[in-house]
């Protein structure tokens, strides 16, 4: 069964690819990842505050406190290392590996770092993924000044790159589907829905703020089936689903509403990367069972534009639900 596709121009065995996350920095790890089927690969995510290390103790003690000069001189020669790390980590997942390596940068300015992007093409890089979340927590911007950000970073990096990049987003934009159609005009190759980011939760015994459960859970995953089938044949853009695919039936599911590919983190860090030969055993074997002797046959099968009652993607509401249910 030909389970092939292609993710922002490069060719991929299977649509299963992993997401960013630290299971890349382990050779060991990645070499048997890419050994259980995984069509690609993206990077843990370096962040800005990482690139940006031509900053002087003074702006540095301004983003961060009161750093002594020392630490700051310190935090300056750790911020190289990092770096030196990661383009090293690309070069030698590059030798050992014969999938795509996409890296990725999680940023929130167009500042400084977008000239390190063309040091990641540089290294060997396949593509790169952008991760951007920009919380609109600020009472005096509204959403347009937002959404301006990320079309500015996006321009930067379109300047100083010719490898592909994605564009790695969260939900919270009050024109969701218009924000991404206006995305698929940039150059970018493929948004990804949605990203996890780290969730605040609080300790009720000390009343502090501590971090929430680092997982996805099952119940994310539906943000992305609606987008994306809203949104497939509508956007010039590809749509990866991202979040809360812990087995071959949701990669399926995913496919059908119009996904290019599914990114896997939190399944793989639960159970390893046999899950991912599962999700590619239960993918042919419901394809053989289907008929369909490529992925392409049956994309998009459940979007939107391809089924004939495509209000369902747009209700909101339980009251069907209830309805049918006797309640």
């Amino acid at each position: 069964m030909d389970l092939s596709t292609t993710y922002m121009g490069l060719p991929i065995k299977s649509p299963v690819i992993v997401g960013s996350s630290s299971l890349s920095e382990n050779t060991e790890m990645a070499i048997a990842l890419e050994e259980a089927g995984a069509g690609a690969i993206v990077l843990k995510s370096l962040f800005e505050e990482q690139i940006m290390h031509d900053v002087d103790a003074q702006r540095v003690n301004n983003m961060h406190g009161a750093f002594s000069d020392q630490e700051s001189y310190a935090l300056y020669f750790s911020r190289k290392h990092n770096l030196t790390q990661y383009i090293n980590m690309i070069k030698e997942l590059k030798s050992k590996l014969t999938i795509p390596v996409i890296a990725s940068i999680n940023c929130a300015t167009s500042d400084e770092w977008v000239s390190f992007a063309k040091t990641i093409e540089n290294a060997g890089a396949d593509a790169l993924e952008v991760n951007l979340f920009l919380l609109p927590a600020d009472i005096q911007q509204n959403g347009e000044a937002k959404e301006a950000l990320y079309f500015d970073i996006i321009a930067h990096i379109r300047q100083v790159i010719t490898i592909p990049f994605s564009i790695k987003i969260s939900y919270h934009f009050s024109g969701l589907a218009n924000f991404i159609h206006r995305l698929s005009d940039t150059g970018a190759r493929s948004v990804v829905l949605f990203n996890k980011f780290w969730s605040p939760d609080v300790d009720i015994e000390t009343e502090k703020v501590i971090p929430g459960d680092v997982f996805s859970t099952r119940e994310l995953n539906t943000m992305a089936l609606r987008w994306i089938g809203i949104l497939y044949k509508k956007v010039n853009i590809e749509l990866a689903a991202s979040r809360g695919i812990f087995d071959g039936e949701t990669v399926i599911k995913n496919l059908l509403v119009g996904a290019q590919v599914t990114q896997v983190v939190s399944a793989v860090y639960k159970e390893g990367p046999g899950v991912i030969t599962q999700m590619n055993q239960t993918l042919a074997s419901w394809m053989k069972r289907r008929g369909y002797t490529s992925i392409g046959q049956f994309r998009g099968n459940a979007a939107q534009t391809n089924i004939k009652q495509p209000v369902v993607y747009e209700r909101t509401q339980f009251m069907r639900y209830f309805s049918d249910a006797g309640y």
